[in-house]
């Protein structure tokens, strides 16, 4: 349990982090709700937590603006008075072949996943509490990189090196840092982004037969943040049922 932890998770409006952000709640943190843009998502995952008995509050922020992310910080400290957790999950997608992607195309993933990435993972090592926990949302192209994907999974890869340097930072304090890569899970963005083929030949590549869930990805996270994930640290999880 996470009885009197606080954690925050970007991202958390929908998707992965919803999922995350419930799970940590229903396992008692106090969570704040970090979204981007939909005020309304955010206060739906605010209130099934707290129609579950938890404590959520949800801060607007584009993790994006390194000054938005401190702020970020700034208002779960003065809500709940500290922080335990950081779950990086917030990030954006473009795909294309290399000889077609943009600078903007760049500019917006680096900016989004990995810069982003850097700021929390640098608030996080200079605020989390003793033993506290870190865990970013990386991807399988990491592992398995597929046309297309190159820039989107460049992005990613550049998150988790920083967290090998936070593992090893910040393990004389006890705090842990690892990351954790999905694999193809259900999202709107995942079922807008692929044909019905594509999905199927993916479900069919992968050992457990489905698609992910958020759930999936939850429960490894939730782990991760407890007291028995604390032997843990510096790790890329697979989570991807056996796809890579």
């Amino acid at each position: 349990m996470l009885t009197d932890k606080v954690a925050l998770v970007t991202g958390g409006s929908r998707g992965i982090g919803r999922g995350i952000a419930e799970r940590l709640g229903e396992e008692g943190a106090r969570v704040v709700v970090n979204y981007r843009s939909d005020a309304d998502a955010a206060a739906k995952v605010v209130a099934t937590i707290e129609n579950n008995g938890g404590h959520a509050t949800a801060v607007q922020a584009d993790v994006a603006d390194p000054a938005q992310v401190v702020r970020l910080f700034d208002a779960a400290e003065e809500i709940y008075g500290g922080l335990d957790i950081l779950v990086a999950n917030a990030g954006i997608a473009r795909f294309a072949p290399l000889a077609e992607a943009t600078d903007e195309d760049f500019e917006l993933v680096f900016a989004t996943n990995t810069r982003a990435t850097f700021t929390a993972l640098r608030e996080a090592a200079r605020r989390l509490r003793d033993g506290g926990r870190i865990i970013v949302i990386s991807s399988g192209t990491v592992v398995t990189t597929r046309p297309h994907s190159g820039v989107y999974a460049a992005s990613k890869a550049a998150g988790d090196q920083l967290v090998q340097a936070a593992a090893k930072e910040l393990g004389p304090r006890g705090i842990t840092a690892n990351s954790v890569l999905p694999g193809a899970t259900r999202s709107d963005a995942l079922e807008a982004g692929m044909s019905a083929d594509r999905l199927a030949a993916t479900v069919a590549q992968t050992p457990l037969g489905r698609l992910g869930e958020p759930s999936d990805i939850a429960s490894v996270v939730a782990f991760l943040a407890s007291a028995d994930g604390g032997w843990i640290t510096g790790q890329t999880i697979h989570a991807g049922g056996g796809l890579f």
